[in-house]
């Protein structure tokens, strides 16, 4: 019996001690938190490298659309620049040298000539409102300037249009002459600050910036298609201004006689007799006016104005020729071809005059009139 019963008695239970929630077996509790504590300061330097890096390329990605900004500004004002430049060049000034060599109506050509001027005023309004880049500043101001000098030049000629082509000639009339070619001056200074201060400024922000390919390519002038019409004689002469060439005292006149006198006209295979004989002209599209004239005087005469005045049927038209030298003593002859045809069945009257030399006294016989009808 006591055998049994020291085996039925309980066991003892050694306790553990227990251990802090979250430590790991073996480890020490020492300064800093332990292990959970490096773990926090790691998880902490992560996350401040990722939102470094963030940072970094958030920097990156807005300072190149930034980049990309100011690029695409530059190109479009350039392309810009470049639409409105062309537009003054082939829309007016093409467009107005066409006019003054095709010469015409006085009326007719000082109104276009004035339409044109309102539409390089339209150019510098239009430039007016461009977005300028602040790098793009002074070549803008420049831009300006040079739209504004076509303008201002296209409004003084055709205030002087109608005083150069007046048919009679007149100190006035050269002098018209005069300022027309003055203005000639502005467009070639026009020219010239395009190309100093305009296209050379665009390209140095262009390249500075490393802009190049598409939008970036720039765009010459050339409003003045040649340096002779900054002579009065040469506009005098594309004009068919009788105030202008011959008419202006150049120097000290030759002693001597000076002066021309009309011998014949013909139009086409007619001998166009004077007064009130109705002459009958085969009308066509390329009716032509043969002049002859003599040199009466005693000097040689050089750029001589011949004229041909239509008037009828509430119609004008004219026609010039200039004739580049006369020998005193005989006879010169000029073709001078209409412009426009002239009207049909209905009586006009045919004006040719031999412009007035330096020197000359005597002009009564330098011009006639005739009566014709034009027939087909």
């Amino acid at each position: 019996m006591a055998f049994f019963d020291e085996g039925d008695e309980p066991r003892t239970r050694v306790a553990r001690p227990s251990r802090p929630v979250g430590a790991r077996p073996g480890g020490g509790g020492g300064r800093g938190g332990g292990p959970d504590a490096d773990a926090v300061r790691n998880r902490r330097i992560v996350a401040g490298l990722f939102a470094f890096v963030v940072a970094v390329l958030l920097f990156v990605l807005i300072d190149g659309c930034l980049d990309r900004r100011a690029e695409n500004a530059l190109k479009d004002y350039n392309r810009d620049a470049a639409e409105i430049v062309r537009k003054s060049d082939e829309q007016v000034g093409a467009e107005f040298f066409g006019l003054l060599t095709a010469g015409g109506d006085a009326i007719e050509l000082e109104r276009r000539i004035s339409d044109l001027r309102a539409a390089a005023n339209s150019h510098v309004n239009d430039a007016e409102d461009f977005d300028v880049p602040g790098d793009m500043e002074d070549a803008h101001r420049n831009l300006l300037l040079v739209l504004d000098m076509r303008q201002a030049a296209l409004g003084k000629i055709a205030s002087e249009i109608s005083t150069a082509m007046a048919d009679e000639q007149s100190d006035q009339s050269a002098q018209a002459v005069d300022q027309i070619a003055a203005q000639m001056q502005q467009f070639l200074a026009s020219d010239v600050v395009y190309d100093a201060r305009v296209l050379p400024l665009i390209q140095e922000q262009l390249d500075d910036k490393e802009i190049g390919g598409e939008g970036a390519e720039t765009q010459d002038s050339q409003f003045l298609p040649s340096l002779d019409w900054l002579d009065a004689n040469f506009v005098a002469d594309r004009l068919g201004a009788e105030g202008g060439g011959n008419t202006r005292d150049t120097g000290e006149v030759a002693p001597g006689l000076h002066g021309h006198g009309l011998v014949s006209v013909t139009a086409g295979d007619v001998t166009l007799q004077p007064g009130q004989t109705a002459n009958r002209i085969p009308a066509g599209s390329n009716v032509t006016f043969t002049v002859t004239f003599a040199n009466q005087g005693e000097n040689d005469e050089s750029d001589v104005n011949v004229a041909v005045r239509i008037e009828g049927d509430g119609e004008r038209l004219s026609a010039r020729k200039r004739v580049g030298e006369t020998k005193a003593g005989t006879n010169a002859e000029v073709s001078i071809p209409l412009a426009e045809a002239p009207p049909i069945g209905t009586p006009v009257t045919i004006e040719v005059e031999v412009g007035k030399v330096p020197g000359e006294k005597k002009t009564d016989n330098n011009s006639q009139s005739y009566t014709a009808i034009f027939t087909r």
